[in-house]
């Protein structure tokens, strides 16, 4: 008993030790240059990443997609989470149930209703969104075909487009999403920071 005890308390004096010196060592500007591991990233590397889309719609790529072929593809890639129509599923609820308004104040209920119907401020966002980050196994393996599809079918279920509309850069950019005008950009220039 007595050598673990001995042991711990060694084990604690080296500890307290190690992190009374950060300090030290993160003042320490003696580092290397570099480490000496990785490398720059390349043209085509950083391109593929820089597909950020605007709120108007800049960034928007080519190709086009239906609700009716957005229908396919969320029923084999995304209702395992999302459920069949967007509302059951066991992640986060993509569309808004009939009247369900803005979801606003401070009940922690609000957060769970946010969905893209009543909440997303812009069209180009689930665009941006679903490219990026869909579907959660295999994020960014949708071509711009699908993501407009499944964009078209996220904003038919939600009422905001008709079943036949067909979504691109155009049309993508032309809607205004129910909850836009509760948004308001922070344009206060005392605010910013100067770099």
């Amino acid at each position: 008993m007595e050598n673990k005890k001995t042991r711990l308390s060694g084990l604690l004096l080296t500890t307290l030790t190690s992190l009374l010196a950060l300090p030290a060592l993160a003042q320490d500007s003696t580092g290397p240059e570099r480490f000496g591991f990785g490398r720059p990233a390349t043209d085509a590397e950083v391109a593929a990443w820089d597909i950020d889309i605007m709120p108007d719609g800049a960034g928007l790529p080519d190709g086009s997609g239906s609700a009716a072929e957005g229908e396919s593809i969320y029923a084999a890639k995304c209702a395992v989470c999302h459920g069949a129509t967007g509302v059951e599923g066991p992640n986060d609820r993509l569309v808004a149930r009939p009247g369900e308004g803005f979801p606003a104040g401070d009940d922690p209920d609000s957060w769970s209703s946010r969905t893209i119907g009543n909440y997303w401020p812009y069209a180009s966002t689930v665009f941006d969104y679903v490219r990026r980050a869909m579907p959660q196994n295999i994020p960014g393996s949708l071509t711009d075909d699908e993501v407009y599809a499944l964009t078209a079918y996220l904003l038919y279920l939600n009422r905001i487009i008709p079943e036949d509309a067909v979504m691109d850069a155009g049309a993508l950019s032309d809607i205004r999403m129910p909850a836009q005008g509760n948004f308001h950009p922070d344009d206060r220039l005392e605010h910013r920071e100067v770099h």
